[in-house]
């Protein structure tokens, strides 16, 4: 059910122009030039085999990568409501940011140009360095990251109808940079959130520390290691109390010791929230993901349930954040290119799986006390961010991140209430049973 990447990117179209910003326009979803975008999907994953953790991630799911997963700290988020027909406006990069399509003066459109057209905004990069380096891995995921985030802002603001989303470019003043895309008070989502981010520069002492405590052997010079890292990252919080919350987020991490040795590692995954459980749902969601990485390996996806499960737990509730999904981290083996594959698949699978629980549950009726229980579950999301979640406790003590950035994932509203406990057998305790013991969706 995984859609190749082109083909998410057949309706509405984000024409990129005018020094970076961006505009949506409803109805004919037609850019300022009259014709559709040339969707930006790349080919299909190659068939992989053998995909695994590197030497540093036997110790388990709870030792993984915390600067990697910081990225949606880093990643930032600038909320605002747009209407539906809205142009998105852009922070100019202060080096000078040009339209996607453009190239040195003089110079034809070419096919990395006509790619950015699909994008929200052109690359962090400036276009002249990817060029160069065409078939290097920091440029392919840049492009994979930007087109996950128009691909899956495109198929949340044909859902919603209502509000458009405004388009946030930051500059981190350490290197790199990011663009955040925010959808806020629209018809479906109260909020939602899709941000990339592509930072580089110097690793803290602290940081290398952490990494070494995780087994990985890196030679600083100076107290210092030189490292690049990109992802995407999002979270979406619908309106109607049947409607789920998802998270993603995929990434990519280089380090550079002092030797000139690299190393680098992939991250990621996809989780499910719902404030009630639906069986079909649940199911739907786990298989999609299933799909993706079963084109990998047969023994990815329960490798990864179980990652997943396992991180996502709220030590002091006993409890999971949600029905799971996949997670995984220090992914370094058999080879780069197999691995991008496999992280492709797992992006190209978040529209097919969480868009259609979207349709079938937002006109959905509700009760006043399903919207409560839709606020008490909202809290433990907040509890297990703030507590327990290594990217935002890392980014809110790395230097240059942004505070908005890191607390993007948290929802507009939430409530605790002194003691509260649900029925016994009502729909409320359901869902309880299935956070404290995760359940198999697939077999």
């Amino acid at each position: 059910m995984a859609f190749p990447l082109g083909r998410l990117s057949a309706g509405p179209c984000w024409r990129a122009a005018r020094g970076g910003c961006a505009e949506l326009r409803a109805g004919s979803w037609r850019g300022r030039a009259g014709c559709l975008c040339r969707p930006p999907g790349t080919a299909g994953a190659g068939q992989s085999r053998g995909l695994g953790l590197g030497a540093t991630a036997g110790g388990g799911p709870r030792r993984g990568t915390g600067l990697a997963a910081a990225l949606a700290g880093l990643a930032g988020l600038a909320a605002a409501a747009f209407g539906h027909v809205a142009r998105a406006e852009m922070v100019p990069k202060s080096s000078g940011a040009r339209s996607p399509s453009a190239g040195s003066p003089g110079e034809e459109e070419d096919e990395l140009a006509r790619r950015c057209r699909g994008f929200m905004a052109s690359p962090v990069t400036d276009l002249r360095e990817l060029r160069r380096r065409p078939g290097d891995m920091k440029t392919k995921m840049e492009l994979l990251i930007l087109e996950t985030q128009a691909q899956v802002c495109q198929a949340l603001a044909q859902v919603d109808g209502g509000a458009g989303f405004s388009v946030d470019r930051w500059e981190r003043k350490e290197g790199g940079g990011g663009i955040s895309c925010v959808l806020q008070d629209g018809h479906v989502f109260e909020k939602a959130g899709v941000s990339i981010s592509v930072v580089h520069g110097h690793l803290s002492e602290e940081a290398a520390k952490q990494m070494r405590n995780r087994g990985k052997n890196l030679k600083s010079k100076d107290g210092k290691l030189s490292f690049s890292a990109m992802g995407v990252s999002s979270v979406i919080h619908p309106k109607n109390p049947h409607a789920p919350t998802i998270h993603f987020n995929y990434r990519y991490f280089e380090v550079e010791e002092a030797d000139g040795n690299k190393h680098w590692w992939f991250g990621g995954g996809s989780d499910l929230t719902p404030t009630y459980l639906n069986q079909e749902d649940a199911i739907h969601f786990h298989r999609t993901l299933k799909e993706a990485c079963d084109r990998h390996g047969p023994d990815l996806y329960p490798k990864f349930k179980k990652w997943c499960d396992d991180y996502f737990y709220i030590a002091h509730r006993g409890e999971r954040r949600g029905i799971g999904g996949i997670f995984f981290d220090d992914l370094d083996s058999p080879s780069k290119e197999e691995v991008f594959q496999f992280v492709q698949s797992c992006a190209q699978a978040v529209v097919p799986a969480y868009i259609p629980l979207v349709k079938k549950h937002r006109d959905d009726s509700f009760t006043p006390q399903e919207k409560l229980w839709q606020q008490l579950r909202r809290g433990r999301y907040v509890e297990f961010n703030l507590l327990y979640d290594r990217g935002t406790k890392f980014g809110l003590f790395t230097p240059g991140s942004r505070i908005e950035s890191i607390l993007m994932s948290l929802p507009l509203t939430a409530r605790w209430e002194y003691m509260h406990s649900p029925s016994a057998n009502s729909k409320e305790a359901e869902i309880l049973e299935v956070l404290r013991h995760p359940r198999d969706w697939v077999h």
